[in-house]
């Protein structure tokens, strides 16, 4: 198995890297999307992952308004 340069296994930093980018996605930017492909358009009208995140969003000096 490959390994960077600090020891790190190259497929553990891969999964660490798309682990942060769902993160990053779903508390800075997500306004129902992931919702929507269960719940439809209502999903933009709840946006209980915005509400879930919403203090995490000012906290880190994401905008969300």
């Amino acid at each position: 198995m490959r390994s960077t340069a600090g020891g790190i296994p190259a497929r553990a930093l891969a999964v660490l890297v798309a682990v942060f980018s769902v993160g990053l996605f779903v508390a800075g930017f997500d306004q129902g999307h992931l919702f929507s492909i269960v719940q439809g358009a209502e999903a933009f009208d709840t946006s209980y992952l915005h509400e879930l995140t919403h203090d995490m969003r000012h906290a880190a000096g994401l905008p969300c308004h």
